[in-house]
């Protein structure tokens, strides 16, 4: 009997330490992701911003790790009370569970790359034309305050969680409020000067570096899978370790029929192969699935992607024709086709109901874009969130980095 007993203490110990690498390694790349949003964002950007939005990249990373360390993870997750809606505040992460299945360090270390990943959806929505410490200033409040608090009414296990709403790796928690941050601030802030002329004709601006976009493309796509297949937050069992491989399948093949979707709607509405909108078709398919990866058959996952993938094609176009000036696309990828990841759920998770998801969906839009809507109009009103009209001719790298990404070829009069 003692052998056995020891024996069992063995097996449990060996399945907390197996659990808390996978946790860790996951985290790893989602943090991967912080360089796939920094490289994506700066090959669609002129070359005038480079500096400036790989600039916002790094320090709204930095920032996220800070401020989720000394206040965001307790406010989601520390003595907070089930089904509710006012979350606890304080300090730190808390104390390790007795019965817990991995280490807290390592739950909070893969909670905050998601926080960091939601705050890098509105660098992209807001670029060129945004002050550089303005959008810092705003990126210490999504992280500390508005996403911890969304965040507890649903993984926390608050009142979005008591009423049955199911996103497993965050179409709506973390990439629908990235979204609804973005829209509030691309609302108030404006288009970039030259997007719209007065006729209504929309004037297309380029980006510097589609290698580069590329690049941060695959990057994503590879760092995806420790986001949607770490979500499963185990792979000791056999149960656990056949749905992270589901996952991983699932994930991938909704991205690559997200990517051919939009190159044969592109073909069929412009007879081009736009490059730029197969790679957010990738990225929509991503999406899309994050909302659960694991239920749908493998079929269906190709099916959730193909849409997400055309839908995100129109919903880019639509955006530009209510002249709302997005140059990374980033409220359709994350927050259109989040959106529809959240409301597939149910067709394969039986355990989902519509109205639990567009509950789900409502409050997260609301709580985010409202209290973003503040913040953005108070930050405005005290040092002001747009740099001035020559200072966006001349480039916002002169302005606020003072270095130039490609000095070869950058000069004052590159539009």
């Amino acid at each position: 009997m003692e052998e056995l007993t020891k024996l069992g203490t063995s097996v449990s110990e060996l399945r907390f330490a197996l659990d808390t690498f996978y946790l860790l390694i996951s985290g790893a790349l989602v943090m991967w992701m912080a360089a796939g949003f920094a490289m994506l964002e700066a090959g669609l950007v002129r070359a005038k911003n480079t500096t400036e939005i790989l600039t916002k990249n790094v320090v709204l990373y930095a920032i996220s790790c800070v401020t989720y360390l000394l206040v965001g993870y307790y406010i989601m997750y520390v003595d907070n009370s089930e089904g509710g809606w006012l979350p606890s505040f304080g300090g730190l992460i808390g104390t390790q569970a007795a019965d817990a299945s991995h280490s807290l360090e390592s739950d909070f270390f893969f909670q905050v790359v998601f926080v960091a990943t939601a705050m890098s959806i509105v660098s992209g929505a807001v670029a060129e034309r945004m002050k550089l410490w303005a959008f810092l200033a705003f990126s210490v409040v999504m992280t500390a305050f508005i996403y911890p608090v969304e965040g507890y009414w649903t993984w926390g296990g608050g009142f979005l969680k008591a009423a049955g709403f199911s996103d497993f790796a965050g179409s709506g928690i973390v990439h629908l409020a990235g979204a609804s941050a973005a829209l509030a601030g691309v609302l108030l802030l404006g288009a970039r000067k030259g997007k719209f002329a007065a006729d209504g004709s929309v004037t297309p601006i380029p980006g510097c570096n589609l290698p580069l976009a590329t690049l941060g493309t695959i990057i994503l796509w590879m760092g995806w899978f420790g986001f949607n297949g770490g979500s499963q937050l185990a792979i000791s069992s056999m149960a656990d370790a056949s749905a992270v491989g589901k996952v991983f399948v699932n994930t991938n093949s909704a991205a690559a029929f997200g990517a051919v979707a939009a190159l044969i709607v592109c073909k069929m509405v412009w007879g081009k192969a736009d490059l730029t909108m197969i790679l957010n078709g990738a990225l929509a398919g991503l999406v899309a699935i994050t909302a659960d990866p694991l239920s749908p058959s493998l079929v269906m996952a190709g099916i959730i992607g193909l849409v997400a993938g055309a839908l995100v094609v129109f919903s880019i176009v639509f955006f530009d024709r209510i002249k709302i000036d997005d140059p990374v696309g980033a409220t359709s990828v994350h927050g259109v086709c989040g959106l529809f990841g959240v409301m597939m759920v149910p067709v394969s998770n039986a355990d989902a109901t519509f109205g639990a998801q567009a509950l789900g969906a409502v409050c997260i839009f609301g709580w985010v874009f409202v209290t973003s809507l503040v913040v953005w109009v108070i930050l405005k009103a005290t040092m002001g969130i747009r740099v001035s009209e020559e200072e966006e001719y001349n480039g916002v790298d002169a302005v606020d980095c003072g270095v130039d990404a490609y000095p070869e070829f950058v000069t004052v009069k590159n539009a």
